[in-house]
């Protein structure tokens, strides 16, 4: 007796294909990068700004950017969905896993080291943390993006070195230049190059 061969060719045909398919999906960039949700964040990040340069204490003005951050976290993943959608790929695919993966461990760290460096009274350092850590992210995540997303993250991180060292009643203004001013710029450019 001949043992059925088409099934046990068929399981490994579907086999082969999933394999390809799993191999292909993970080779492909994270092309979800919000352009216009970059534009919005970076909008939002001006009025922060000007909101929170008018803050009397230490805790108004970290509270005004903290709310900042949350807005353009919910603006950002919004806009990554619809993104997403509207060119067919799925929110979780292996390369938006990775991205995400990579991008939010330097956030949670941020998170973390605003609380110390606040409870410390070390407020002037929070400025050029936030950015280096931002753009940390972005460069990791941006490793599974197209090649603007990690170059904006370098910028972020050039601009958070200097942060560091600049006067402290800079830290406002720095702000605003890399959260509003970068990702104008950046968010533009990867609208107009990759679609929204």
């Amino acid at each position: 007796m001949r043992p059925p061969e088409p099934a046990a060719l068929e399981a490994r045909a579907i086999d082969h294909l999933r394999f390809i398919r799993e191999t292909m999906e993970s080779a492909v960039s994270f092309t979800a990068v919000p352009g216009w949700g970059g534009c919005l964040m970076g909008v939002t990040a001006l009025v922060a700004a000007c909101i929170a340069v008018r803050q009397t204490t230490p805790q108004a003005w970290l509270n005004t950017w903290l709310v900042e951050g949350a807005l353009a976290i919910g603006i950002g993943a919004a806009s990554m969905h619809r993104k997403a959608r509207a060119a067919g790929l799925a929110m979780f695919s292996t390369p938006a896993r990775k991205f995400v993966l990579s991008f939010a461990p330097p956030l949670a760290v941020g998170a973390l080291l605003t609380a110390a460096l606040y409870r410390a009274g070390m407020n002037t350092t929070i400025p050029g943390m936030w950015l280096l850590l931002y753009g940390t992210g972005i460069v990791t995540g941006g490793a599974f993006s197209v090649r603007v997303v990690p170059l904006m993250g370098v910028c972020f991180m050039v601009e958070g070195a200097a942060a560091l060292f600049a006067p402290a009643q800079w830290g406002n203004a720095l702000l605003a230049i890399g959260f509003g001013g970068l990702h104008l710029v950046f968010g533009a450019i990867i609208a107009r190059r990759y679609g929204g």
